[in-house]
């Protein structure tokens, strides 16, 4: 049975055009390249969301969906810049056409935003790497989208934002120290989003990837001493991303199997394909 995603790529065209500089896939084909490999049976489509000129599916186009995919962004959500606003918009859009929708990172921005919330900086500053500790909530441990998972694990992050007020139907499903809305379920409309603030499509060398491509910023932050260290960090994640079962990369850097392994990682991927989008489907017949 073909399932239909589509996947909505957060990042304006400068913004992807600084990811193929820097030698990083489109977050789109990311997402795409983990959904096929959950599911040999999905069909996606790309929509660069952002873009002034991109024609949003709209009626029986975007209900032909079975699911939508939100990835992240290098914007920023509370700039009130067209192509943020954009995305809040068709985000409602898709709420009210009441299509299951997915997404990280930016995506939960974009989702607290579009259903009523608010978003702001986070006072802890820049979260990335691994985010540590994330703890399922009450309510997360009762939720499809967390079923099979640790109570508490780590996952692979790269934000500045966060969501600083939860809108009208939101339920706060994880959370951690640096972040206190790592995981929420919103229900507006007749419609659902699934949003996590962390990236469980990113794997270890993905994460090397955008540390390399942010570099100087990552230093000015005072993550690292100078742009060599960002280079040495980035050169294990690189070699544990190439052995995940290396002792002594695990041990430096933190990492387990909840990061490291497929499956667990991309767990609330899955569970949303599993109890949002088939049943959704079974629905339309």
């Amino acid at each position: 049975m073909t399932v239909r995603l589509l996947v909505v790529d957060g990042y304006s065209r400068n913004g992807r055009q600084d990811l193929v500089d820097c030698g990083i896939a489109l977050a789109c084909d990311l997402y795409a390249e983990t959904l096929k490999r959950l599911n040999a049976k999905i069909e996606s489509v790309s929509l660069f969301v952002a873009d002034a000129d991109a024609a949003l599916p709209r009626g029986e186009t975007l209900t032909g969906f079975d699911g939508v995919v939100w990835t992240g962004s290098s914007l920023t959500i509370h700039s009130g810049a067209p192509e943020v606003t954009r995305q809040i918009a068709f985000a409602r859009e898709v709420f009210a056409a009441g299509v299951p929708q997915f997404g990280s990172c930016w995506a939960l921005q974009v989702a607290v935003m579009a259903a009523g919330g608010d978003c702001g900086p986070n006072p802890n500053g820049r979260e990335t790497g691994l985010a540590r500790k994330i703890r399922l909530t009450a309510a997360g441990r009762g939720h499809p989208m967390y079923a099979g998972k640790p109570d508490v694990f780590d996952a692979w992050a790269v934000h500045d934002d966060m969501a600083t007020r939860l809108p009208p139907g939101a339920v706060l499903l994880a959370e951690n120290a640096f972040t206190p809305v790592q995981a929420v379920d919103i229900r507006h409309g007749p419609g659902l989003f699934w949003a996590v603030q962390y990236h469980p499509e990113f794997d270890a060398r993905e994460v090397a990837l955008h540390m390399r491509c942010r570099k100087a910023r990552l230093v000015s932050l005072g993550l690292f001493e100078d742009e060599a260290a960002v280079e040495r960090y980035a050169a294990g994640l690189l070699r544990l991303h190439e052995d995940p079962q290396d002792r002594a990369l695990r041990f430096l850097y933190g990492a387990e199997d909840d990061a490291l392994d497929f499956r667990l990682r991309t767990l609330e991927i899955a569970n949303w394909l599993t109890h949002a989008v088939l049943p959704h489907k079974a629905l339309k017949g």
